[in-house]
């Protein structure tokens, strides 16, 4: 199993910058994606920004040209630098991680606990 530990979060001013962590322990090896999600009151889980091992990257627009996700595979760690930050970047920002397993057509999905950003006005 894959078990995803996330920090970085915390309170910032409008216009500021926030960089979040992730790592992945457990069966990591064969992660094939892994990124950010977020969830604010009243709206559905949305997808912020997603990076596969081979570095190919997804962003929402709200993130596009403000938000930048790398990762490091060696580590299995992914991070989210935020920039310019808005009052309706906050809430809280879930890691997520897929893989598929070999020789079968599964997916598997795990999401970690999440870390508040609130980003203040």
């Amino acid at each position: 199993q894959v078990q995803l530990v996330e920090s970085g979060g915390g309170l910032v001013q409008v216009g500021g910058s926030l960089r979040l962590s992730c790592a992945a322990s457990g069966s990591s090896s064969s992660i094939h994606k892994m990124g950010w999600h977020r969830q604010a009151p009243g709206k559905q889980r949305e997808l912020v920004a997603t990076m596969t091992s081979g570095g190919m990257t997804d962003y929402a627009d709200s993130a596009k040209g403000r938000f930048s996700i790398s990762r490091d595979n060696a580590k299995n760690t992914v991070h989210l630098q935020m920039n310019s930050l808005k009052p309706e970047d906050t809430t809280i920002y879930y890691c997520n991680a897929v893989r598929f397993v070999i020789n079968t057509s599964r997916r598997l999905e795990y999401w970690g606990q999440g870390t508040q950003v609130t980003v203040s006005s």
